[in-house]
């Protein structure tokens, strides 16, 4: 099928389109220090959906990279990481959302966030907002306290140009943002760019 041009999310927003088995999907920051949340539903039934729970069970660690398998709630995998320059991702978790930035921020007017985002994007798939879970947060810096288990929110550990790539196991919905947090973007909004080969 190819490979389409790389494309790119506005800062703040998200998309979603299909991705079929053995196709690869690129994800990069352009600019550097950027999250981008993806998610993933089985296009031919859309229950079986990405699942955080299955996947850090199955790999025994939360840092996932380069040979790691994503696994539904119905435990196959739905994608795979085949490249990765940057190692460090966060799969605990959820978007962002309005309620993220009236509880955490305190923000009187909040964003929509990733999480409003995904569910405009999404819609047209008739996937509903409560289908949504915890999203694969690319590039996002999570720290764990081994003692506590308390959890910080650090800049990402990306640069400029680094990517994490992904094949498709089986036909896939997608949808992917470019995050909306200050927080998790080292306190600046910007684009993620995408490409889909194969």
């Amino acid at each position: 099928m190819g490979q389409t041009a790389t494309q790119r999310i506005a800062p703040r927003s998200g998309v979603a389109f299909t991705l079929d088995r053995g196709q690869r999907l690129t994800v990069i920051d352009p600019t550097g220090e950027q999250v981008a949340d993806l998610v993933a539903y089985n296009r031919h039934d859309t229950g079986e959906v990405i699942s955080s729970g299955r996947t850090l069970d199955y790999a025994s660690r939360i840092y996932l990279t380069t040979g790691d398998p994503l696994y539904s709630n119905r435990s196959n995998v739905l994608l795979r990481i085949v490249e990765d320059t940057v190692g460090r991702h966060d799969f605990l978790l959820t978007p962002c959302s309005a309620d993220t930035f009236r509880i955490i921020y305190g923000d009187t007017d909040p964003h929509r966030g990733c999480f409003g985002n995904l569910a405009a994007a999404l819609a047209p798939y008739g996937i509903a907002p409560d289908a949504i879970p915890v999203a694969f947060n690319c590039f996002m810096n999570v720290p764990i306290d081994s003692a506590t288990g308390a959890l910080t929110v650090e800049p990402p550990l990306s640069r400029a140009g680094d990517r994490i790539v992904f094949v498709a196991e089986t036909d896939l919905i997608i949808g992917l943002t470019a995050c909306s947090a200050l927080q998790s973007n080292n306190g600046s909004f910007k684009p993620i760019d995408y490409r889909v080969e194969g």
